[in-house]
């Protein structure tokens, strides 16, 4: 995959892995050319881990040291990488979506549907810590898992959910039906016991006029 900077330089990210190379020795490499100055380039390789990492400080500088973000509240955007996985972006904060291996796809973040899952376990983990914090306990100690299985039949969906909340010792007997009535009512969880309509606009990139434009399979 190439990125060409506004700057004029050529940034190149490939995978060293030769096949006779164990899985556990490829490498990411960043080769950096510059066509401008008529120059040579530099490179370096990292581990997976490494990558992971570096990306992670990318994504984070880019954040701190990019303007104000233009779309609003309640505004997510979705835009392509590379292959099946997708950048998004919410106010000024970017995530990845991808898929596994195993699915066609490279595995480098989690899929859209364990993103769903994740803001159920987050969702629920928030209003716990909230009502923690409120009687006078803390946080440490809470953890919140998420196990999903999804329908054999189809649509595709999730078919089944179950969210463990462990809450710290601290927390007394009589405050933890409390606590279960408050987090099984979280946003999240209130949004799929009452399914929001959902719209959908589909429309060439070139089409500005809002009107919905839909291409018959026949032609």
């Amino acid at each position: 995959m190439k990125l060409e900077t506004r700057s004029g330089h050529t940034i190149n990210v490939t995978r060293f892995a030769p096949r006779q190379f164990p899985a556990d020795k490829a490498r990411v490499v960043l080769d950096t050319a510059f066509p401008a100055h008529g120059t040579g380039g530099s490179w370096t390789s990292l581990t997976p881990e490494e990558a992971r990492r570096l990306a992670g400080l990318l994504l984070f500088q880019a954040a701190a040291a990019g303007p104000e973000p233009g779309s609003s509240s309640g505004t997510v955007d979705v835009v392509p990488i590379a292959g099946d996985a997708y950048e998004v972006r919410v106010r000024g904060h970017v995530l990845t979506v991808d898929q596994p291996l195993t699915a066609g796809g490279t595995d480098t973040a989690p899929t859209p549907v364990e993103l769903f899952v994740a803001a159920v376990a987050s969702c629920a983990a928030h209003y716990a810590g909230r009502f923690l914090h409120r009687h006078g306990v803390s946080r440490e100690g809470l953890s919140v898992r998420a196990r999903f299985r999804m329908a054999d039949d189809r649509p595709p969906r999730v078919a089944a959910l179950v969210v463990s909340v462990r809450v710290p010792a601290a927390l007394s007997p009589q405050r933890l039906s409390a606590l279960r009535a408050v987090v099984s009512h979280c946003t999240v969880t209130n949004t799929l016991a009452r399914a929001p309509k959902v719209q959908l606009d589909v429309r060439r990139a070139a089409d500005s006029d809002g009107v919905v434009r839909e291409v018959e399979a026949s032609r």
